[in-house]
């Protein structure tokens, strides 16, 4: 790139003249340059998530060698003090919010209106660095002494070009299905974050590009003039309302609207990313900025097409997938699904919900709270007769804990309600797993932090961990699932999974329970039933709960939260606070849209 910079900067005065008649975009010189910093923005981007491979990949060796140690309790210490280095780059730069404390918990204008939530400092350096570099290729490079025509010319034909190239990552980082998750193990939420900004930087460009060109044109003929020349050309008339489009998606995509009319934003942003890219492609006919815009449709595809393939795969062939949904104390519900293929799920993984009945086509994601395989024997009251009839089919149970909100999930809720004992069976359809980024298995002492119906994220964690001890196969000495509630009765949301945790062998070693309830109706309800399961009321203290367990830690510290944004953020305050004293790793979880 510096070379390439080099060479423009010694040719630019031999090209001023001609530059001085042409316009930008017709130069071969610049439209060659111009190609090549597309390509440039691809190469940085690549780069970026090489090196975030390897950073992945480094923690996932540290993750396995710790596993193996643990089959001694005496190897593991090696691993309890804070490496000084990776301390102070995890306290200051991976867990540090962008300014003091906050971070996942929401600015809200009131109840209703949410305003989103602020980046984390690493974050907010890959967005910064993302703008900065968009903002070198558009308009630092432009030779600015060349004659005002050709410099708009210039930039029309730049940032046309960047704002094409940049919808190939915009695509790529939006789907479910995205390929980078797995291999960057780096979560939905964050790719959704940078999403979002490369769209605003996509929108910017756009009207950059518009703008190099009406501004020129009005200064000569004015604006009705201008107005005349979009009525006069399919070429110009398709690119404005491309504009538009992509202006319309900004508008309709603040926090506050998505949280509060989610499904309709949900299809106006599909219609309106399918009106901007056809117009767009009417626009850039016959240039090479199309190819550009081909791979990116071709990415939006077969993102559809993996959706569909996935529900098809997992819906179709087999027995109907239905939903029984139970109205549960809180405003809550479990829903139970028998799939129609059986599924292999792991702790931490997520589902897209169908339920045509309520929601038509839409989708919506929920954390799988427990999983179960049973035999789905045609006739239950038979003997089998072969061993095929005694190794038969079998059915994969997923139940999922849902808190009623708005929308999708207060219709389905009233459903249940008006049903006959709360309970009401309805035709599914389930897309996924998806997730399960996150592995506990090498952590010698583990955290589980939940509030609410986060639960859901952390008991296939505890179920996991328990059965691991209890067969040596994860590196856990000390579980510890800490739960934040306000009233008893939320405890019936995941009774029937607790009883079965409670009952596994060796159970007693390795899990402890603590559950905190902030709003108790007397203190007589506060009953501990036994010494690993403990309850008590009011908010709990995080910082010395991390104390206690740094104290009595064994191995690496491992803390997973699933919770409200203030309980998240007390939690990555306290971890970090301790990021020079001891091995304590933070992971949070949170889905944000």
């Amino acid at each position: 790139m510096a070379s390439t910079l080099l060479f423009m900067s010694l040719v630019g005065h031999s090209l001023a003249a001609d530059l001085e008649r042409r316009h930008g975009d017709e130069n071969p010189f610049w439209g060659m340059l111009n190609d090549d910093y597309a390509r440039y923005s691809l190469l940085a981007l690549g780069c970026f998530a090489a090196s975030m491979y390897i950073w992945k990949m480094w923690f996932r060796i540290a993750a396995h060698m710790r596993r193996l140690a643990s089959f001694s309790n005496e190897r593991q210490n090696y691993f309890v003090p804070a490496h000084k280095t990776l301390a102070r780059i995890k306290k200051h730069i991976v867990y540090a919010p962008l300014f003091r404390n906050r971070h996942n918990r929401e600015f809200q204008l009131s109840r209703a209106v949410n305003m989103g939530t602020l980046p984390s400092r690493f974050h907010t350096f890959i967005i910064v660095g993302i703008i900065a570099m968009n903002i070198t290729l558009c308009f630092v490079t432009v030779p600015y002494k060349s004659e005002p025509e050709s410099v708009s010319g210039i930039i029309l034909s730049r940032t046309g070009i960047m704002a094409t190239v940049n919808l190939i990552p915009l695509i790529l980082l939006a789907g479910r299905n995205n390929p980078l998750i797995t291999l960057l193990q780096v979560p939905y939420d964050t790719f959704n974050l940078i999403h979002r900004w490369l769209a605003r930087i996509v929108i910017c460009q756009a009207l950059a590009h518009t703008f190099a060109w009406a501004i020129p044109k009005a200064q000569k003929m004015g604006w009705s003039g201008v107005g005349q020349l979009f009525g006069e050309s399919e070429f110009l008339l398709s690119g404005l309302i491309g504009t538009c489009a992509f202006v319309a998606l900004l508008v309709h995509s603040p926090s506050a609207i998505r949280h509060a009319f989610y499904e309709t934003f949900l299809h106006l942003h599909i219609a309106f990313a399918a009106l901007s890219f056809a117009y767009l492609w009417i626009h850039l006919d016959g240039r090479n900025a199309q190819n550009f815009l081909l791979a990116a449709i071709i990415l939006w595809a077969l993102e559809r097409f993996a959706r569909l393939a996935i529900i098809v795969y997992r819906n179709i062939g087999g027995r109907t997938t239905t939903a029984v949904v139970e109205a549960l104390p809180g405003d809550a519900m479990r829903i139970t699904l028998k799939l129609s293929r059986p599924w292999t799920f792991e702790p931490g993984q997520h589902m897209y919900l169908y339920i045509p009945a309520i929601g038509w086509w839409t989708s919506h994601p929920f954390s799988i709270g427990w999983s179960d395989t049973e035999d789905a024997m045609s006739d239950e009251k038979s003997l089998p007769v072969s061993s095929r009839d005694a190794y038969g089919p079998q059915t994969t149970t997923v139940s999922l804990l849902v808190r009623r909100r708005t929308g999708f999930t207060d219709k389905l809720f009233q459903r249940a309600v008006n049903a006959v004992d709360c309970r009401v069976s309805l035709t599914a359809f389930a897309e996924g797993p998806y997730g399960s980024i996150h592995s506990m298995d090498s952590y010698g002492s583990v955290l589980l932090f939940a509030g609410g119906v986060g639960i859901t994220h952390l008991v296939p964690f505890c179920r996991h961990l328990v059965k691991g001890y209890a067969d040596g196969t994860v590196a856990a000495r000390r579980v510890t699932l800490i739960w934040i509630i306000q009233s008893p009765e939320h405890l019936e949301w995941i009774r029937p999974w607790m009883t079965s945790i409670l009952a596994m062998p060796r159970r007693r070693e390795v899990l402890r329970i603590q559950l905190f309830i902030t709003r108790p109706r007397n203190t007589k309800e506060i009953q501990s039933p036994s010494s690993t399961v403990q309850m008590f009321p009011g908010r709990p203290n995080i910082d010395t709960l991390i104390g206690m367990e740094v104290e009595n830690q064994v191995g690496a510290l491992g803390a997973l939260v699933c919770g409200n944004g203030s309980l998240s953020d007390d939690v990555r305050r306290a971890c970090r606070s301790r990021q020079d004293k001891t091995q304590i790793d933070f992971i949070e979880e949170s889905f944000t849209w």
